[in-house]
C-alpha cells in the first residue's frame, strides 16, 4: 500500500510539475501576442557593434511604422513607412532609400508583432537556462527571461539571437544578434512609453534638400 501511495504521489507531482512548465516557443509566442496588442510605443535605445556605439529614440506605430532618431550620431534618422526604408546620414549628407518587401524577414521590424512572428518561423526558440527569470547581467537587479534563437537556414542574416524579456512588463529589454562572421550587434531598450497615440505624421521625414539621394542602395553595386 505504501508503495502504491508513493507511486500515485510521484505521478501526481510529476503531472503538476509538467503543467507548470511553459515551453520556450509557447512563452515567446505570448510575447509576440502582447506586442500585437500595442497601438504604439516609444523607447530609448543604445546599440553597440564592436567598439562603435550609437543611441537615440525609437518610435513604433502598429502595424509597421518605425522611426529611429539618433542622438549619437546626432541627427541621423532611420524611417520605415510601411513601404520604403529611408536613412539619413548627416556625416555624409546622404539620403539612402530602399523599397522594402514587408513579407520578408527584415531586421527593422524585430521588436514588432510581425518581426517576432517571423523570428519564430525562421529560428528555433529555446531558453538560455530555463523559464525562470534571472538578472539581466551580473551587475543588474533587473529580472529577465532569456531566450536563445538559432537559425534554421543559412540564409538568415543572424546565426543566433539572444533576446532578454523583462519579467514584469513582457517587453524586450535586450537583443544580442551574432552574424555568421561572428560580428555581434547589441541592442538595449530603456524607458518604454506605451500607447501614446502617435500620429502617422511622425513617420514622414523631410530630409535636408542639400542631401544627396541614393535609391535602392541595398542592390547598388
Amino acid at each position: 500500500m505504501k508503495k502504491l501511495l508513493f507511486a500515485v504521489c510521484a505521478i501526481f507531482s510529476a503531472s503538476l510539475f509538467a503543467q507548470s512548465i511553459t515551453t520556450a516557443s509557447a512563452y515567446f509566442k505570448t510575447i509576440s501576442e502582447y506586442y500585437g496588442t500595442l497601438k504604439d510605443y516609444e523607447v530609448d535605445f543604445e546599440i553597440k557593434v564592436d567598439k562603435t556605439e550609437s543611441a537615440g529614440k525609437l518610435s513604433y506605430k502598429s502595424p509597421d511604422l518605425i522611426r529611429m532618431d539618433y542622438s549619437n550620431p546626432e541627427e541621423q534618422v532611420i524611417v520605415f513607412n510601411g513601404d520604403t526604408l529611408t536613412i539619413y546620414l548627416p556625416g555624409s549628407n546622404a539620403i539612402l532609400q530602399q523599397d522594402v518587401n514587408t513579407s520578408g524577414n527584415s531586421a527593422n521590424s524585430l521588436a514588432t508583432p510581425q518581426g517576432l512572428s517571423l523570428l519564430s518561423r525562421y529560428y528555433t526558440v529555446a531558453y538560455e537556462t530555463g523559464q525562470n527569470a534571472e538578472p539581466l547581467d551580473e551587475e543588474s537587479d533587473e529580472m529577465v527571461v532569456k531566450f536563445v534563437l538559432t537559425r534554421k537556414s543559412a540564409a538568415e542574416a543572424f546565426r543566433s539571437i539572444k533576446i532578454c524579456v523583462n519579467e514584469g512588463t513582457k517587453l524586450i529589454r535586450r537583443v544580442e544578434a551574432v552574424t555568421p562572421k561572428g560580428e555581434t550587434f547589441l541592442f538595449d531598450f530603456y524607458d518604454y512609453k506605451l500607447n501614446q497615440n502617435i500620429t502617422d505624421q511622425r513617420f514622414i521625414y523631410d530630409a535636408p534638400s542639400s542631401a544627396n539621394n541614393y535609391n535602392n542602395f541595398l542592390f547598388s553595386e
